[in-house]
């Protein structure tokens, strides 16, 4: 099926208009049908290093609004998604605003970027209106900067370096060894280094070196010459978005062989690198390979719908929609007060794992497992897509989900009244 760029809202309007014409609906009956809609409204980054990411964000969620009002919509309404490009923080906090004030969005979900996110979290807190991060790492946005309207689907710093931790810990990477970390120069990798170093610290390990990376680097070159005089026992890359695919197709050109893991990954990044050129171990909040049915199911009607399969930035805005509707549905309201009470009292969501998640109380973070993976050597790998093994989920199942999440000394929350 072909994709089509999202219509803006004035053609959307000339469209149902001229359908009504052709119809003989009148305009009043067209205006009390936009009125009887549930307004969403979607940011994510469709331009520059998350750009490709972001775009698997809005696939899903059309899907996910699509699946929603052919199955009765909420509350027999339909969902009506207004998507924007959210491209730095204070352009998303400028649609957030508009979204709220004008459009009387019942909602906001998507983001990636940690700083965007808080701006549309101080937005949505003023107008009392739900926000759902499908994609902000940070831990202070569980932390120092957490919201009453805002509930994170995606996973945390904390969470992403736990799961990866434990894997490269039993390959026997962490205690006394010595790494060289790469990280993104903006508050996602800032903050991402800092649970990093924790981490290490804490399993007896230390840090040759740490580089900030710009984020419109696609160069590697002078890094990849350093990383090679240092020899290190373990090269982190803490890097985001395009960051990552170009950092692996270039470190598999030097052929340097010194280990290679990170702490926060996007399973799209690595398709993006070509066959042959992933490598290392990484953590995601989800990836197509999980077998349970409902992770088969989505998997099957995205790549029938878009001839590839969903990636994780899919997985959480799908999900988040889904979740909304649900949580709508239940409460028989979009009132964000109501919403947040439903969320609070613990009501759990099959969010496509093992196990069943929930959002804590206490800083709003989804509780749920996380993974770990490594890439396949060259000669296994049979697609562009199966490139990388699954080495299981984080926690154990017989542990908590609540033993990889921000701990309230790492991530001290307080909700504003």
């Amino acid at each position: 099926m072909s994709l089509v760029k999202d219509p803006t809202r004035r053609t959307l309007l000339k469209g149902a208009g001229g359908l009504a014409a052709l119809a003989g609906i009148g305009a009043p009956a067209i205006v009390k049908a936009q009125a009887d809609a549930i307004r969403i409204g979607h940011l994510t980054p469709r331009t520059g290093f998350l750009g490709p990411l972001g775009e698997y964000a809005v696939m899903a969620v059309q899907m996910a609004a699509d699946e929603v009002n052919a199955g009765g919509g909420v509350m027999g309404r339909k969902i009506e998604l207004l998507i924007e490009d959210s491209v730095n923080p204070q352009t998303a906090s400028a649609k957030a605003e508009r979204f709220v004030e004008r459009d009387k969005v019942a909602a906001i979900v998507g983001e990636i970027s940690s700083a965007s996110g808080l701006a549309i979290a101080q937005v949505v807190q003023r107008a009392k209106v739900l926000f759902i991060n499908t994609g902000c790492n940070s831990d202070a946005l569980r932390g120092s900067d957490c919201k009453k309207f805002m509930f994170h689907i995606e996973g945390a710093n904390s969470m992403y370096v736990k799961a990866a931790g434990q894997a490269i810990d039993k390959m026997g990477l962490v205690k006394g060894k010595k790494w060289y970390s790469l990280t993104a120069d903006y508050a996602f990798g800032h903050d991402l280094l800092k649970v990093a170093k924790r981490f290490m610290e804490s399993k007896g390990g230390q840090f040759a070196a740490d580089e900030l990376v710009p984020t419109d680097a696609t160069d590697f070159s002078a890094y990849l010459l350093k990383i090679r005089q240092a020899r290190p026992d373990l090269v982190v890359a803490n890097l985001a978005g395009t960051q990552i695919t170009n950092f692996v197709k270039q470190y598999t050109e030097y052929g340097l062989q010194f280990p290679v893991a990170g702490f926060g990954f996007d399973t799209a990044l690595a398709w993006g690198a070509g066959k042959g050129n992933f490598l290392g171990t990484w953590p995601v909040v989800w990836h197509h390979l999980i077998d349970t049915p409902s992770t088969k199911k989505f998997v099957a009607d995205f790549s029938k719908r878009y001839g590839k399969p969903p990636e994780n930035q899919a997985w959480g805005d799908y999900n988040a929609l889904k979740i909304l509707a649900q949580a709508m549905n239940e409460t028989k309201s979009t009132d964000g007060v109501k919403l947040v009470e439903y969320f609070d009292k613990g009501a759990k969501f099959d969010v496509m794992k093992k196990r069943e998640g929930y959002f804590r109380p206490r800083d709003h973070q989804i509780m749920m497992e996380m993974y770990a993976i490594e890439a396949l050597p060259p000669d296994q790998v049979k697609n562009q897509w199966d490139v990388f093994k699954d080495l299981g989920p984080v926690p154990d199942p017989n542990e908590p989900l609540e033993s990889i999440a921000p701990t309230a000394e790492e991530a001290a929350c307080k909700m504003e009244a």
